[in-house]
């Protein structure tokens, strides 16, 4: 095994870049994933008729189609459509528009808001409604009963199940690299052309993959088990099982 090229730092650039392209990605799509999420269950459950349709046809295209499909038609289709619209290209929106990163975190949004929007949509089903009736004979608004009670009550039910969806989508994030975002793939990708080593990048990035989520599961285990309603009381940090 040959390591020897770390030392270099142009390397060393390439893997600081992916790493915090990487990162990037996984928070904008976390977060932007998670409020559709929350969006598409509410349309589901509450939603006019057709803005429940709607809803459902889009987790069914999302959820019934390959990612790297959706990333390959988010970039290359609509991207280069949008290349051909009268004044795009000379709008203040046109350095966004080409961006890769773009279309990564856009399809990330949308494939979390799909998965996570039906996970939550199942745990706001699963409330007891006797928690709602209590919080409605309390004189909570029906606006109150959803944001104080209702919602909470849901993602207290299906936390472990979202912080399985967080772990896959770190673990889809390479995907970009076949849209010529540097990631920790696309930068392994150069160093192994420019080095003629096979493994030893691969490795590496293998390796800070692991790190990543094994931190990741870590932060969001202590946010289960400190999100109000998981514990009757604060406990000493528990291994994971």
């Amino acid at each position: 095994m040959d390591f020897s090229w770390l030392s270099d730092p142009f390397y060393q650039a390439y893997l600081w870049e992916g790493f915090v392209n990487t990162l990037w990605l996984l928070l904008v799509s976390a977060v932007g994933g998670l409020l559709l999420a929350v969006a598409v269950a509410l349309a589901r459950l509450r939603g006019p008729r057709p803005l429940a349709w709607l809803a459902w046809a889009f987790t069914t295209v999302i959820r019934g189609t390959p990612l790297l499909v959706q990333l390959f038609f988010f970039y290359y289709g609509v991207g280069r459509l949008l290349e051909g619209v009268p004044g795009i290209r000379d709008s203040v929106f046109w350095p966004l528009l080409r961006d890769p990163f773009f279309f990564g975190a856009l399809t990330f949004i949308l494939s979390v808001g799909a998965y996570a929007g039906e996970v939550i949509r199942g745990a706001m089903q699963s409330v007891p409604r006797g928690e709602l009736e209590a919080g409605r004979a309390f004189g909570l608004s029906g606006f109150q009963v959803l944001y104080r009670l209702w919602l909470p009550r849901a993602i207290q039910l299906c936390l472990p199940t979202l912080t399985g969806e967080m772990i896959l989508l770190l673990k889809s994030v390479p995907l970009v690299s076949t849209i010529a975002l540097m990631d920790l793939l696309q930068a392994a990708n150069i160093i192994r052309d420019e080095t003629f080593l096979v493994y030893e990048p691969l490795l590496l990035i293998a390796g800070i993959y692991l790190a990543t989520t094994i931190v990741l599961t870590l932060l969001l285990r202590l946010v289960e088990l400190n999100f109000p309603g998981m514990r009757p009381t604060r406990r000493r940090w528990l291994p994971l099982r």
